[in-house]
């Protein structure tokens, strides 16, 4: 497993026709499946007339989580490409939604499958990637006389600090790189010991 992984800053757009058609995209960065859900509602408020409202998501640093969402369009022609574009452009914590406008021809499934990658890859184009660090966090309880040796394993780890507490004990919450996870608890562990 990586230390990083890739998805987007900021909401981007995306458009396609085809045959009178209109594909407008909206590429998201999401955290989970409920904001996806959010944002459908959104998006059906919001474009009532459309004919079809179709999405894909991935979720999490391998983007493991994921769902296609076909809206009534022939299975496999909408979702199904819009996913592909997220997967090939090696996006996660993403979702794009694709809002089609019927014009009154019919694409046949290879002309949508067409149109609906387009549409989204259309989206993630104008979207700005971003690398995200992935993350553990350890929570560890020390004495008052181990403080200055847990800051410098800190500090020497790069870890972050999400919350500290020095009153009648001490304790800290620290964020570090997975790969680095072990690493830090051996070296806290050791403290005890010398």
């Amino acid at each position: 497993m990586s230390d990083t992984y890739t998805t987007i800053e900021s909401v981007a757009e995306g458009y396609y026709t085809e045959k009178r058609s209109k594909f407008y995209a909206f590429a998201h960065p999401v955290r989970s499946a409920d904001e996806v859900k959010a944002l459908n509602q959104m998006y059906r408020k919001k474009y009532y007339d459309a004919r079809h409202v179709c999405y894909a998501y991935r979720l999490g640093p391998e983007g493991a989580e994921y769902r296609a969402n076909d809206d009534g369009e022939p299975s496999s022609t909408a979702g199904k490409p819009i996913l592909g574009v997220l997967l090939s452009e090696g996006v996660t914590d993403v979702v794009i939604f694709v809002i089609r406008y019927y014009g009154g021809v019919n694409l046949g499934t290879g002309g949508l499958i067409v149109a609906y990658r387009e549409a989204a890859h259309d989206a993630i184009a104008h979207a700005e990637k971003a690398e995200r660090m992935v993350e553990e966090q350890l929570t560890y309880n020390f004495t008052y006389p181990q403080m200055n040796d847990v800051m410098r394993i800190v500090k020497d780890m790069e870890a972050r600090i999400v919350a500290q507490d020095f009153q009648t004990s001490c304790s800290i919450t620290v964020a570090v790189k997975k790969s680095l996870m072990p690493q830090l608890k051996q070296r806290l562990e050791a403290i005890n010991f010398s």
